[in-house]
């Protein structure tokens, strides 16, 4: 981040402390239907459209280190084998085999020179090709060139891995945007994975979500963890093509900002993040499903998962740069994994009342506040790739924040300068 785009944040967050509304012209946002969280019908159509088309993070480089390396994924339904192959790609297929539908690999990760099927010894390559088969003089006529393990579109990001099912999506760079230039300050590529859980919840995976890309429930729900650390009236949101969102929000006070920017002794910093992420809490939405502080002592998403309309898997990882040897830091839980941290457990715990809450015959619809509004920008993104006109009527949002508020563009910057004084 230069200094140009540091002092339009800096001048922004200002804004934001003085404003009496809501920006002009921003829009007002019709409320939510309720049914986005309740509706089996919804719920259907997220699990066709939104998880079939987005870019998913699955892996990190650390858990398939070298060739032959193998873990599982499944955390959308879809049994997918990551592969690391022999000339140090990664790979990702459907992890079915071509004969009769059984799993090529059982174990949740290892090493394997190649995939075999134990039900019929069918064998595969780590680029997917068939390459032997038990009593070939059985099988007339069968071209083993089309009989591969299917392939699942697999890109990297860095050390991170993320997969694709479909075909026509647009490359992972051009999913993310501008995004993945504003990340280049973090090292994704030097970034090990430090800690990674999974905690069961039990509400909508976007009420889970939610409760992480807006500061309006800060000082009600986090008063004695958050809110000490973060200047609410101070947060500037952007909105980024693609349904992602940023958040930027200074600490309260040089005191707290100058403790947030000191080094922990002994511990490896990303040296080349700037101001910004060193004293300020700088967080990213990447649609659909990932939430992430960065800073320049770690890498933290969160990765929310849908397992039912009334629960979800909450997922926490750590990166960091290279600490040595023994274990590494962990943000998010506490007895190595065992429980969720303060905060984590202040949102969701109170997340499975909230979804109590939402199933009852009183709750109709969610009327967003203007700090709330990347709530908002996520729906319209969800609708549009869903398809507007797949969706009933009484379940769509109005696609109310239009291009003028998307980056590069942003009204606030005029705004704010036709609030100077003519003599400035």
């Amino acid at each position: 981040m230069d200094q140009q785009q540091i002092a339009t944040i800096r001048a922004l967050m200002e804004f934001e402390a003085s404003r009496k509304a809501p920006p002009k012209d921003f829009p007002t946002l019709p409320d939510l239907p309720g049914g986005r969280y309740t509706d089996p019908a919804f719920y259907e159509l997220e699990r066709q459209h939104i998880w079939r088309k987005s870019w998913l993070l699955t892996s990190h480089i650390d858990e398939v280190p070298e060739p032959g390396c193998f873990r599982l994924w499944e955390m959308t339904g879809q049994p997918i084998v990551i592969v690391h192959n022999s000339v140090g790609e990664i790979r990702a297929f459907y992890n079915t085999c071509s004969h009769r539908g059984a799993p090529v690999v059982t174990d949740q990760s290892g090493r394997k020179s190649a995939l075999t099927c134990k039900y019929h010894g069918w064998s595969y390559n780590l680029d997917g090709e068939l390459k032997s088969i038990r009593d070939p003089e059985d099988f007339r006529d069968l071209d083993f060139s089309c009989r591969g393990l299917t392939p699942v579109r697999c890109e990297r990001f860095g050390n991170l891995i993320f997969v694709n099912f479909d075909d026509n999506a647009p490359s992972l760079l051009d999913w993310l945007g501008p995004i993945a230039d504003e990340w280049q300050e973090f090292q994704f590529d030097k970034q090990r994975l430090s800690a990674r859980h999974q905690f069961k919840l039990k509400s909508n995976w976007k009420i889970a979500m939610e409760a992480n890309t807006e500061v309006y429930h800060v000082k009600s729900i986090h008063p004695n963890t958050v809110a000490p650390s973060l200047d609410d009236r101070r947060n500037v949101n952007t909105f980024y093509p693609g349904g992602h969102g940023r958040m930027i929000a200074p600490p309260p006070n040089q005191k707290v900002a100058a403790a947030r920017e000191q080094r922990i002794p002994g511990a490896p910093e990303i040296d080349t993040v700037s101001e910004i992420g060193r004293t300020c809490t700088q967080s990213y939405g990447v649609f659909p499903n990932w939430v992430s502080p960065l800073s320049h002592m770690m890498v933290p998403p969160l990765l929310f998962w849908p397992t039912g309309i009334d629960t979800c898997i909450l997922e926490t990882w750590t990166l960091a740069p290279d600490w040595g040897d023994g274990p590494g830091p962990d943000l998010w839980t506490q007895n190595n994994g065992e429980e969720l941290s303060q905060v984590l457990q202040e949102d969701t715990v109170f997340g499975e009342w909230i979804q109590k809450s939402v199933e009852s015959w009183g709750f109709k619809g969610v009327p967003l506040s203007y700090q709330e509004a990347r709530i908002y920008h996520w729906n319209q993104q969800a609708d549009r790739m869903i398809g507007i006109d797949n969706i009933p009527e009484h379940l769509r949002v109005a696609q109310v924040i239009g291009e003028e508020w998307i980056y590069p563009n942003d009204p606030r910057i005029s705004e704010m300068a036709e609030d100077l004084p003519a003599s400035a």
